[in-house]
C-alpha cells in the first residue's frame, strides 16, 4: 500500500515537472519573435499620415487703374479683402522608403517623404469699388488669389507651424528608434547611425 502511494505521488510530480517544463518552453518561444517581422509591424504602426494645423488671417487692399486717352482719364476699382485661411503641414509615412538587413540587423531609413502644405483660404470682398469700364473680373479674382497664397507661404515660413510638424514627424520616427533599440539593431539614415532624437534633428532639415 504503502509502496503504491509511494508510486502515485512520483507520478504526480513529473506530471507537475512536464507541465512546468513545456509552460517554460512555451514562455521561451513566445520571446524568441523574428526581429524583423516585429520591425516591419512597427514601421507599419508609425506608416500613417501626421498632421499639423494652422490657422491665419490678414487684411489686404486691392486698387487697380485703368487709363485712357492718353492717362487723361482714368477709372479705380478697389476693394478690401479679409482672408482667413486653414493650413495643413503634413508627413505621409506611408510613402518612407525603408531597407532591412536581417543578417548584419541593420534598418537603414532610405527616404522620407517632403512635407506637403495645403492652403485653404476663405477670402471676403468688403467696401468693393468699380466702375462699367473697369470693373471686377476673373483676372482680378485669379490675382488676388495668387497673392494671398503668396503672402501666406510667407508667414507660414516665418511660423512654427513647420517646425510644429517636423516635432511630430521626428517623435513618430522615434518609435521605430526605440523598437530597434530594444531588439539590439542598429537604425541608419543617410548613412548615419540614429542613436536619439537629436540625430533625427539634425538629419532632417526643413
Amino acid at each position: 500500500m504503502f509502496k503504491r502511494f509511494i508510486v502515485f505521488i512520483a507520478l504526480i510530480a513529473t506530471v507537475v515537472l512536464l507541465f512546468k517544463y513545456c509552460e517554460f518552453k512555451k514562455g521561451d518561444d513566445s520571446t524568441t519573435v523574428d526581429g524583423s517581422g516585429l520591425i516591419q509591424q512597427q514601421i507599419l504602426n508609425v506608416g500613417k499620415l501626421v498632421v499639423t494645423e494652422g490657422h491665419f488671417s490678414e487684411v489686404i487692399t486691392y486698387k487697380n487703374k485703368e487709363k485712357y486717352l492718353m492717362g487723361i482719364v482714368s477709372f479705380d476699382k478697389k476693394a478690401l479683402i479679409v482672408v482667413n485661411a486653414d493650413v495643413t503641414v503634413a508627413y505621409d509615412l506611408h510613402k518612407m522608403k525603408y531597407d532591412i538587413d536581417d543578417v548584419n540587423k541593420t534598418i537603414t531609413i532610405v527616404s522620407i517623404p517632403k512635407e506637403e502644405i495645403k492652403i485653404s483660404p476663405d477670402i471676403k470682398f468688403y467696401d468693393v469699388e468699380q466702375s462699367k469700364l473697369n470693373p471686377f473680373t476673373g483676372d482680378d479674382y485669379n490675382k488676388i488669389n495668387k497673392s494671398v497664397k503668396a503672402n501666406l507661404a510667407k508667414k507660414i515660413d516665418k511660423s512654427t507651424l513647420k517646425s510644429n510638424a517636423q516635432n511630430r514627424l521626428i517623435s513618430e520616427l522615434s518609435k521605430l528608434l526605440i523598437t530597434t533599440s530594444n531588439l539590439g539593431w542598429t537604425l541608419k539614415y543617410e548613412g548615419k547611425v540614429i542613436e536619439s532624437e537629436k540625430d533625427f534633428n539634425q538629419q532632417i532639415k526643413l
